[in-house]
């Protein structure tokens, strides 16, 4: 997939998440196989762009090109002057938000809500994209609920507006994340547009990435939710879509060595206090579909500091690899 200068290989994505594509998650993802991987949504307000949780959020240093940022809120000239802000800070595709259908953002008119203001999205497409260099890319969601699935035309809105590529995610607003994904829609959007186009929603097995692909003729997946605990999704995703063959999953002493990478990371990017918290939910990630599940938090949710839950992680992983008990282990 081409978004401007940038060959996007291969052709799955991590899609942009709040409070989980920062920066040690987005690293450790294209590590693993993900072609591009957005930042979370950076707010357009310039009074917020210099807090802790925004300067982290466009912290950038080492990581690997395309830098993707993700940019949200409903004023076309604020927008604009935060792409340029964000493209002076390092990066290389500005995303705009049109697909989150958080109520808190959605209640601010930004997100999946701006999908009811067809003249307004084309207003903000037109004002990023004349404000940078750079590629413009937009995600956004089928439509506002099941009477409004005007994805279609929102699609051809950005194609005219000179967006690079479109994200599809393939629910409503109203739908959040209930349901299944459709893929119709997004096939329909596919085959009316020039420029590239990504599927999202649902996907969380290799088979079911070809399966979408096949069905809606995209030019690439976008992942989220499945690579939440399973970075490696991008590897197992890539491998089969080049061969056909399945990968083995990670044995347990990678995942271990995974995890403990990441947690690293974590606790030197926002410093113990904050990395230790934050790193909790990820544990929890990493274990949702163990057996050991329940066991595993109650171990290291006992960690109050990075050397407790550096030691705590690798004494439970290293008792699975043994065959241990889990209650030895915790």
């Amino acid at each position: 997939m081409q978004i401007g200068p940038y060959n996007i290989q291969p052709n799955v994505v991590l899609a942009p998440m709040a409070g989980v594509t920062d920066k040690p998650f987005r690293l450790l993802c294209k590590w693993l196989g993900a072609g591009l991987a957005a930042s979370e949504m950076t707010i357009s307000d310039p009074r917020f762009w210099n807090t802790r949780k925004s300067l982290h959020r466009m912290d950038h240093a080492g990581e690997p090109d395309p830098i993707s940022v993700q940019i949200a809120g409903t004023e076309p000239q604020q927008l604009a002057e935060a792409a340029r802000y964000n493209v002076d800070n390092g990066a290389q595709i500005i995303d705009i938000n049109m697909g989150c259908p958080a109520k808190k953002v959605c209640n601010a008119w930004a997100g999946s809500a701006l999908m009811r203001d067809e003249d307004l999205v084309a207003r903000i497409l037109g004002a990023v994209v004349n404000a940078v260099d750079v590629p413009v890319t937009l995600k956004i969601r089928t439509g506002w609920d099941c009477d409004h699935r005007n994805g279609p035309l929102i699609a051809r809105i950005a194609e005219d507006s000179g967006i690079a590529a479109l994200a599809v995610h393939g629910r409503t607003r109203d739908q959040h994340y209930t349901g299944t994904a459709e893929y119709e829609t997004i096939a329909a959007i596919k085959a009316a547009l020039r420029i590239p186009v990504v599927a999202n929603g649902d996907i969380d097995s290799p088979q079911k990435a070809a399966q979408v692909l096949k069905q809606t003729g995209v030019d690439a997946v976008m992942i989220g939710r499945a690579a939440q605990g399973r970075p490696w999704i991008f590897r197992e995703v890539a491998h089969y879509m080049a061969t056909g063959e399945l990968l083995a999953p990670p044995s347990v002493t990678e995942v271990r060595d995974l995890l403990l990478g990441h947690l690293h990371a974590l606790h030197d990017f926002y410093g113990e206090q904050q990395g230790v918290r934050i790193a909790r939910k990820h544990l929890g990630w990493y274990a949702k579909d163990r057996p050991e599940n329940a066991a595993f938090r109650a171990v290291v949710n006992r960690a109050e500091d990075a050397a407790s839950q550096v030691a705590l992680t690798t004494d439970y992983f290293d008792a699975l690899a043994a065959g241990e008990p889990l209650s030895s282990a915790a």
